[in-house]
């Protein structure tokens, strides 16, 4: 059922400023955001490795193969990502980096929707998406004002 999703989607998006905030108080800890963040990864994949014993999941490891080389690339978007937020979360606050993080992710999603990139179907651009990107632009710049 689709609400499931949007619920794992809406919680999914709200502990994002709790991991942040308690990867920079690890970054702290250890005196090195970079290293808060690889012992973030390394959490989280005995955690995936934990949860995919224990449900049993497959893994079609001759798939491995054949995916193309580019696919491999998420993971170091991954290390981007969580790194950048250990480093600007502190600097700007959790507002305002997660502002910046939404309007960041929804122009490149309009942009991956219109040119049929790493979609399964092309939505193209329309006034309605580039209003919906201009009010969370409008939406961060308040933020920052007040």
């Amino acid at each position: 059922m689709k609400i499931t999703w949007i619920i794992i989607a809406l919680l999914s998006g709200a502990f994002q400023p709790i991991q942040a905030g308690l990867n920079t108080r690890l970054g702290k800890a250890v005196e090195s955001p970079v290293h808060a963040s690889l012992i973030s990864f390394i959490v989280g994949a005995l955690s995936i490795f934990l949860y995919s014993i224990l449900t049993k999941q497959y893994v079609a490891w001759a798939g491995l193969r054949n995916a193309p080389a580019y696919v491999f690339i998420a993971g170091v978007l991954g290390a981007f990502y969580v790194t950048s937020i250990i480093l600007a979360f502190p600097q700007i606050g959790p507002a305002m980096t997660f502002g910046f993080i939404v309007t960041g992710q929804m122009i490149m999603s309009v942009l991956l929707d219109h040119f049929n990139i790493l979609v399964a179907q092309k939505h193209s651009v329309n006034l309605w998406k580039l209003l919906g990107i201009v009010l969370i632009v409008t939406g961060v710049a308040i933020i920052r004002k007040f």
